[in-house]
């Protein structure tokens, strides 16, 4: 049969399904890229709302494809790891945001280097998803671990505090200033240049503080994925499952960062919803296991978790309503890192 490879099994589901879906992955980044942000610009609260809800949207349509295709747990089982992972990732987005102002990149530049930023956590979340699926399945008791991981990082962040560590202390920062040569100004939306030397004349290779920007951030997601790559483990252990939409969350972050950058003061109770919603998800892992408690349906799942989110965004949006950026900050965010 002329096409009988797309029906071989690769990781638990025919191999179409896996490359329709890196199909519309890709396609969606060509037309992302190359025909709504050719130019270098910048995004827009509203333009930021939008693509976001496009993206939501287009999330929320594949879960009902694996509906059609694979069935109703599946499916809910989908819709919560993409709901997790679009909330955890909301962390990610302030931290994006800390290394944007720390580097003062221009925000005609932040959409371009949030997209190869994409590209990379593509990559680095299909070898961690993929090594993980691995030992899963050969060592079930290795949940657990991710479990129990879960519910402390959740009790952690209860009580963690909301201090910012200065990011010119990132020990990455420093090593790359010894190692490389790094430019003061920016040039263009360029990661390297070449430049003359001080001391030979010559042209040199230098990276720009576009570059390091980057870097960071891929270096943060790897950071973050610690916490949803377990989770969402804990939720279902289907690679596909996991892989799509952990992949369908995080391709919409880019866009709905310019939106709730400008809005991150606002969600002052977000940390502690989603603390409630790692022990929730680590706990029941125990209960269906240790415990002997039948295991908890998807529909019960994605519930708990869609309401302990709501009430987190909804209380943290009435506690700051009419509450604004401090300007002095903001100001202070604009200046070059030599001026502020």
């Amino acid at each position: 049969m002329e096409f009988a490879f797309l029906f071989a099994d690769w990781l638990g589901k025919p191999a179409w399904m896996w490359l329709g879906f890196i199909t519309v992955v890709i396609a969606l980044l060509v037309f992302d890229l190359g025909v709504l942000h050719k130019e270098d610009r910048e995004i827009g609260v509203k333009e930021s709302f939008a693509l976001s809800g496009f993206y939501i949207a287009l999330g929320l349509a594949f879960g009902g494809f694996v509906w059609w295709q694979l069935g109703e747990e599946p499916a809910l089982n989908y819709v919560t790891g993409f709901l997790v992972e679009k909330t955890l990732a909301m962390d990610n987005v302030f931290v994006i945001a800390l290394i944007f102002s720390y580097f003062a990149v221009p925000r005609i530049y932040q959409y371009r280097v949030l997209f190869w930023g994409i590209l990379g956590v593509i990559l680095l979340r299909g070898i961690m998803i993929g090594a993980g699926a691995a030992i899963v399945t050969n060592f079930e008791w290795v949940l657990y671990i991710f479990a129990g991981f879960l519910i402390i990082t959740g009790i952690k962040m209860l009580f963690s505090s909301d201090e910012e560590k200065p990011i010119g202390d990132n020990p990455l920062i420093r090593f790359m200033r010894r190692r490389f040569r790094v430019t003061e100004d920016f040039h263009g939306s360029r990661f390297t240049v070449r430049l003359p030397d001080p001391k030979t004349g010559k042209e040199v290779l230098y990276i720009t503080p576009l570059l390091m920007a980057l870097v960071l951030i891929e270096i943060a997601d790897v950071i973050f994925a610690v916490d949803s790559v377990p989770a969402i483990f804990a939720i279902t252990t289907d690679p596909y499952i996991v892989y799509t939409s952990n992949i369908f969350a995080i391709l919409g972050l880019r866009a709905l960062y310019f939106a709730l950058s400008a809005m991150a003061h606002r969600f002052v109770y977000l940390k502690y919803a989603l603390s409630a919603v790692l022990i929730f998800i680590g706990g029941k892992v125990f209960a269906a296991g240790i415990m002997g408690i039948e295991k908890i349906p998807p529909t019960i799942s994605l519930g708990v978790t869609f309401a302990i989110l709501a009430i987190g965004v909804i209380a943290s949006l009435f506690a700051t309503r009419g509450d604004e950026p401090d300007p002095v900050e903001a100001q202070k965010k604009a200046l070059p890192i030599e001026e502020r």
